[in-house]
């Protein structure tokens, strides 16, 4: 009973995320075209924005969550029960961490804290596609289409840290328009940024695309 839980769960959260998605780029798509608009009650909206983008942030480690537990308790990876109730506090541990960071974000503290959360993003992409990689060059335990699914999950961890940087390289643009006005030059600027990091999204969805194809096909 509680795998098929644990499954559901699963599920639900990869709705919650692509729906996080959406309303998200579509939130950072209105602000960066709303030109006119005084800036005070634009910058409150992209504030919004950066509020819903935490929706995104949880799902990332609900997945990881349930997935690596799941995958315990169906025996693909050791530990079993206690493997999965592992995961569970790691998980909870990180969503903390998350939230934490993200009331913290305008102070000095949590730029160091977004910096170490971006790490452990890196370390769980390297680590994520090596274990992938290695059980489809041994062929164990775990099985190719799971293998597939954590190498497709670093793609979505990748995606997500250079769609990060993009918002980073928004926010240098958008402390000119803050001090000086909007000019065109910026307004071009964060537009162009806003697309290339929807194209980075798109890259983002396909990826996801693959994992629910495997999920469900399991080849």
């Amino acid at each position: 009973m509680l795998i098929e839980i644990l499954l559901v769960a699963h599920i639900v959260v990869l709705g919650y995320w692509l729906g996080s998605e959406f309303v998200i780029n579509s939130g950072y798509r209105y602000v960066c075209r709303a030109a006119s608009m005084p800036f005070d009650e634009r910058n409150k909206l992209m504030d919004h924005v950066l509020d819903v983008d935490q929706h995104v942030r949880y799902a990332l480690v609900l997945q990881i969550g349930l997935g690596t537990a799941l995958a315990a308790l169906y025996g693909y990876i050791p530990g079993g029960a206690t493997s999965a109730m592992m995961a569970s506090v790691v998980a909870t541990v990180w969503l903390i961490f998350v939230e934490f960071i993200h009331h913290k974000r305008q102070n000095p503290a949590g730029v160091r804290l977004g910096f170490i959360d971006r790490a452990i993003r890196y370390i769980l992409m390297i680590g994520l596609a090596v274990i992938g990689i290695g059980a489809l060059m041994t062929q164990g335990a775990m099985p190719s289409w799971l293998a597939w699914k954590l190498i497709l999950f670093a793609g979505v961890i990748l995606s997500g840290v250079g769609i990060r940087y993009s918002i980073i390289d928004f926010y240098r643009t958008w402390a000119k328009i803050r001090e000086n006005g909007s000019t065109p030059d910026d307004e071009a600027r964060i537009w162009f940024i806003y697309k290339y990091g929807t194209g980075i999204l798109l890259g983002l969805w396909i990826f996801i695309t693959g994992i629910a194809v495997l999920s469900v096909w399991k080849p």
